[in-house]
């Protein structure tokens, strides 16, 4: 089996793309749009993300084995995230338990 040889013209297609992505991502960071920055942001950075490793890392032209290879290290990922997110999401108001008096652990005597 050969490897396959991608063109250049591949090569600078998604360079340009990616510096696209860029000025797109630098230009959310200047536009407040609530939650929708995240959301935005997050998705470019994993556009970006997929071009490198379809493209720049060959995994568009390898085996089904690299396929599956690659597509667990994405569910792991998700699955890392998940439980970061539980624990974030119940953690309660930590501002609010941040701006409260120091609690004082001594004990009164009578």
């Amino acid at each position: 089996m050969g490897a396959h040889i991608a063109s250049q013209k591949t090569y600078f297609t998604v360079t340009v793309a990616l510096l696209m992505l860029l000025v797109v991502k630098v230009g959310l960071a200047y536009v407040h749009i609530g939650i929708w920055s995240l959301v935005l942001t997050l998705t470019v950075a994993t556009a970006k993300a997929l071009l490198v490793i379809l493209y720049f890392m060959h995994v568009r032209w390898s085996t089904r084995l690299v396929w599956a290879v690659a597509s667990v290290g994405v569910v792991w990922l998700l699955v890392m995230f998940a439980l970061m997110m539980s624990d974030y999401l119940t953690r309660g108001d930590v501002h609010y338990m941040l701006n409260q008096p120091p609690v004082s652990h001594t004990v009164n005597e009578r």
